[in-house]
């Protein structure tokens, strides 16, 4: 026998405000006493919440990413003349050895080879959890590894081992960031502008390596472990923050962002006086509607597969998602510019030491020029891909330009330092535009293509498909670089403008469908 439909709506709302996070029961108790406006604005205010406590959850996964390519030539021994002069200390085994760029390259890949193959995991696991619970997690467990390589410096730890195995367990708590963050993000905003907004909500990449080089900087040639445990105990407590602010799931605070959902909201309120038949059919549809997890909902659903159809909000597979039009030239061609986004995320500060006569601290701080161009060209690329909704050739012109950029950086990028600005300004415009399109506004729209028939849960599924190849890529550069650097930077860059053009061609079918759709619009308006 069905409970009657007033208890049923009581016990949902029970529901829904036990899924409310602590500190915004808090807010929404003082809202109704102070400010009466809070509810007249309550949609546009939750979604700057989730805006802001995203970015800043991203923000830290990359300031925690960002020390070691800072600390590598302490722990390597090849010291600023100042810094030898003091007394301080100057290398740090297993690192002191003049194979270390080997080492190094080995602590890269042990973080993002486990970061790559965790991903696709992770992607899984996030469409079938709370995301407040997952993103918190996984925030200060990062936090809790990345501390972990700082304090082996105060406990005198010199074992290979502790460094490898400290790397890995932090690129598998991180895989948690990318697809949370994504799919929070995908929830609450709408296809309008999207490639803008997630242009600008991107920039948190380049603000995060800005933020772990200068942390890292500031105390590399006094404690370097500083430079680990200050961005660990950062994370951590933003972490926290999230679990006491992040509202994962418009519903449960009775926001309704897309037209489609308030529709159903409303047909589901009207219709009080229905018998039980039809009563039993509206709850049904209440449950496709609420299929997405809430922290009490367990990582493996018990539930059998038919009882929520295909389309209305069941997970998909791995395999289903590779079936979906543009999933697999994206992720191969994320898997290039990745690579070379990540070869010099971590190998810049080292190369532009090794390339000039400046020290640890001002070659890193010299190095966050890269990101600057970063966050400019994730901007600019999203905003062309919604002027012009042509995603896939704005990569590839972008991909076209980057890599005589690159050439030019390596030739001429040590003749002063006013040319070195400049060209790392635009270096990182085109080397970072193309990657910060498609690990957003192309993974989301992705992950919501009409193929799915409106299921938005496939959208974590999708996010960690594209990035978990293009992480492996970002494993791949780094090793890479580490070998080939020994026989001359300047084949590294030959690398890098490699992957550039292969990444171009892997999106040239992509990129004539797209011109032939335009051709056809063109030719509907003359007709018309």
């Amino acid at each position: 026998m069905r409970a009657p439909l007033g208890l049923t709506r009581t016990r949902k709302m029970s529901n829904n405000y036990n899924d409310v996070p602590f500190g915004i029961r808090a807010v929404q108790r003082l809202s109704r006493q102070c400010c009466t406006r809070f509810h007249a604005r309550r949609d546009l205010l939750y979604k700057m919440s989730v805006f802001v406590l995203t970015f800043l959850a991203y923000a830290c996964y990359h300031m925690c990413r960002k020390p070691i390519s800072v600390v590598k030539s302490v722990l390597q021994g090849n010291c600023s003349t100042a810094l030898a002069a003091s007394g301080q200390e100057c290398g740090y085994a297993p690192f002191d050895v003049p194979d270390a760029t080997t080492l190094f390259g080995m602590l890269d890949s042990a973080f993002l080879f486990s970061y790559a193959i965790a991903m696709f995991v992770s992607g899984f696991v996030a469409e079938r959890v709370s995301l407040r619970y997952f993103l918190s997690m996984g925030m200060i467990l990062t936090g809790v590894f990345t501390y972990m390589f700082g304090i082996a410096r105060t406990s005198n730890i010199h074992s290979l081992w502790y460094f490898i195995i400290v790397q890995i367990f932090a690129g598998i708590f991180q895989t948690t960031g990318w697809p949370g963050v994504v799919a929070l993000v995908g929830r609450w905003f709408g296809k309008s502008k999207r490639g803008l907004i997630f242009g600008i909500w991107n920039s948190h990449t380049s603000i995060g390596n800005i933020l772990g080089t200068l942390i890292a900087a500031h105390y590399v040639e006094t404690d370097w472990a500083l430079s680990f445990v200050v961005p660990g105990i950062i994370i951590a407590a933003v972490g926290f923050l999230l679990f006491l602010f992040l509202v994962d799931q418009p519903e449960i605070v009775g926001c309704y962002p897309q037209a489609g959902q308030q529709e159903r909201r409303v047909a589901n309120e009207s219709d009080e006086e229905q018998d039980d038949e039809e009563q039993g059919r509206h709850n049904d549809a209440e449950i496709n509607y609420r299929s997405a997890p809430t922290e009490r909902t367990p990582i493996l659903s018990r539930s059998q597969p038919e009882a929520v159809p295909r389309g209305r909000g069941r997970p998909i597979s791995l395999i289903d998602a590779l079936f979906i039009p543009g999933v697999v030239e994206f992720s191969l061609c994320l898997f290039f510019t990745k690579l070379v986004s990540y070869t010099f995320m971590y190998w810049l500060p080292l190369y532009i030491q090794k390339s000039s006569t400046l020290g640890p601290e001002l070659s890193a701080d010299l190095s966050t020029l890269f990101d600057v161009g970063g966050i400019l060209g994730a901007i600019a690329a999203g905003y062309l891909s919604d002027v012009s909704g042509m995603s896939a050739t704005v990569c590839t012109g972008m991909l076209f330009v980057a890599s005589p950029i690159l050439l030019m950086y390596q030739q001429y990028g040590a003749l002063s330092m006013t040319i070195s600005i400049v060209l790392l300004i635009v270096v990182g415009i085109f080397v970072n535009g193309p990657y910060a399109l498609i690990t957003t506004s192309v993974s989301a729209e992705l992950g919501q293509h009409s193929s799915l028939e409106g299921n938005a849960n496939a959208l974590a599924t999708v996010t960690a498909i594209i990035d978990g190849t293009g992480s492996i890529g970002a494993a791949v550069g780094p090793l890479l670089a580490g070998l080939i650097s020994t026989a001359g930077w300047q084949y590294v860059f030959h690398m890098l403008i490699a992957a550039d053009i292969i990444a171009m061609v892997l999106l040239g079918r992509l990129v004539f469908k797209e011109f032939a759709a335009l051709r056809r619009a063109s030719h509907r308006i003359r007709i018309e």
